[in-house]
């Protein structure tokens, strides 16, 4: 059995010593595609950035399977507002990927370059590169984040909430490019999500978190998102 690509041994996360998340243990299984779930501010997004390594862990170990250097995780946040007086292109935008992997103020070669435009394609926007970013439907704004955090060439892509505030339409566009990029690309998913029907057949497991707990469950455990109660037969945690 290969090894985990990330995991997380008795971690504690939170804020200026302020617990959010206690003793968290659990594994993310390369090529999974794992959702967040719990009530509004249980720390979905706590436990997401402790992950990414955007906040230090108080206690407990993370560990990861590969060497973030050289493949750094994808992240795609909530909400990336890029006021219009800067007027980046799609492309640009994109392009912002690739500069993980290049010294500080070094330009994106031609390359990286392919890479962006590839990246957009894959997300079906290739056509809109010259276009503004602002000037883009949310739904389409999203899109490009993804493919802004595929040009890291990652190994991982972890989404907070990706279909927030865009239409059904657009929602069901956005879910069916993630289920691809799992199930084609073999790309490990993980999202924050509130509206566990609209992905659980792209899901593998879940992780509930509550009360201070992220634990993780086999996703025919989950019958509703109501309640901690709903969730009947966790998977094992890591010892």
């Amino acid at each position: 059995m290969s090894e985990p690509l990330v995991t997380l041994r008795d971690v504690s996360l939170g804020y200026d010593g302020t617990l959010i998340l206690e003793r968290v243990s659990l594994a993310i299984e390369r090529g999974e595609f794992l959702a967040l779930l719990g009530p509004n501010g249980a720390g979905k997004t706590t436990l997401l950035r402790g992950i990414l390594g955007l906040i230090p862990a108080l206690a407990g170990r993370i560990q990861f399977g590969f060497d973030r250097r050289v493949s750094p995780p994808g992240y795609v946040p909530q909400r990336d507002a890029l006021d219009p007086i800067f007027p980046l292109s799609v492309f640009e935008v994109v392009l912002m990927g690739t500069y993980a992997k290049l010294p500080p103020l070094w330009p994106a070669g031609r390359p990286l370059r392919r890479l962006a435009a590839q990246c957009l394609e894959h997300v079906g926007l290739g056509d809109s590169a010259g276009r503004p970013f602002w000037s883009l439907s949310g739904g389409q704004k999203q899109r490009v984040l993804i493919a802004r955090a595929l040009a890291v060439q990652p190994e991982i892509l972890l989404l907070d909430e990706p279909t927030a505030g865009v239409d059904v339409e657009a929602e069901a566009a956005i879910i069916r490019l993630l289920t691809a990029l799992n199930r084609e690309r073999g790309l490990t998913v993980v999202l924050v999500t509130h509206h566990l029907g609209r992905v659980r057949s792209a899901l593998g497991s879940a992780v509930w978190v509550d009360e201070g707990r992220a634990v993780k469950h086999a996703i025919d455990a989950l019958a509703t998102i109501d309640g901690a109660a709903a969730l009947s037969r966790p998977v094992a945690e890591t010892a």
